[in-house]
């Protein structure tokens, strides 16, 4: 059964900067709602997964989703996940996307994230303190920006074969066999991937196995046991789709981070 979570602030901010860092157990969400500043949204592990309207962004640890003012969303997580948010005031957001994007992290953004989070420094109070934000304002506003690495849908043929596979990413259903299933067409299905996501079905798929892969490898699971979970022969198949998505492999993504193109 899913857990609602409170918003932490609805009206107001303790400090027109400010930093929390949380913890969320299994299937969890933060009700639809909307303030009138910035947000930032990091998971330090696991996945985070946002709805606005219409449309999804879903980010593994290597990337944040940028949130403007005034717009509204829900937060959830399918899996356990450990998260922070940076709320920032208006005036804070001017060097900021207007809409809403996932941005890539760099080592130094989540080396000072990391910080706040053990120091539990919610807010500035000391000139030093007041640097260490502004350079991680100012590395935020220079991260690249990016669409959602792996869209979602609220389609009501999509979403239960997104659904379905995000559980189960091993799954190897064709999109003929799924639209069997739906009782639609393979046509059908593929045209609104291309209208919905802006992928093809085997593209989308093979970037949910990278998102998949990019938790898995933060939390230090080995490369063969990854690639069995997602449903791979042998982690040198694994590997190979690997490099082709990212370009670079999963050995060097769990110690320099990955950035998509």
């Amino acid at each position: 059964m899913a857990k609602q979570l409170q918003v932490p602030f609805t009206s107001k901010l303790p400090h027109p900067v400010y930093f929390r860092a949380a913890s969320l157990p299994v299937a969890a969400s933060y009700p639809q709602h909307r303030h009138p500043w910035g947000e930032f949204v990091y998971a330090f592990s696991g996945v985070m997964e946002l709805k606005l309207a219409g449309s999804h962004y879903l980010a593994p640890p290597q990337y944040g989703i940028w949130l403007p003012p005034d717009l509204e969303h829900r937060g959830m997580n399918r899996f356990e996940a450990s998260h922070c948010s940076l709320y920032l005031a208006p005036e804070w957001c001017r060097g900021l996307p207007r809409t809403a994007c996932a941005m890539a992290v760099s080592p130094l953004m989540k080396s000072l994230m990391e910080h706040l989070r053990a120091q539990e420094l919610a807010q500035p109070r000391t000139s030093a303190e007041r640097r260490l934000f502004r350079v991680l304002i100012d590395q935020l506003a220079l991260a690249p920006a990016h669409g959602s690495y792996l869209p979602m849908s609220d389609d009501p043929l999509l979403e239960p074969v997104l659904t379905a596979l995000e559980q189960h990413p091993e799954d190897e259903r064709s999109l003929a066999e799924w639209a069997q299933a739906l009782h639609t067409t393979e046509r059908t299905l593929e045209r609104r991937c291309q209208q919905q996501l802006g992928l093809s079905f085997s593209e989308w798929r093979q970037r949910l196995r990278v998102v998949k892969a990019l938790a898995m490898l933060e939390q230090g699971h080995a490369v063969e046991a990854i690639a069995l979970d997602l449903g791979y022969s042998s982690a040198s198949a694994f590997i190979a789709m690997f490099r082709r998505m990212t370009g670079t492999t999963p050995d060097k993504v769990r110690g320099h981070g990955f950035v998509a193109s």
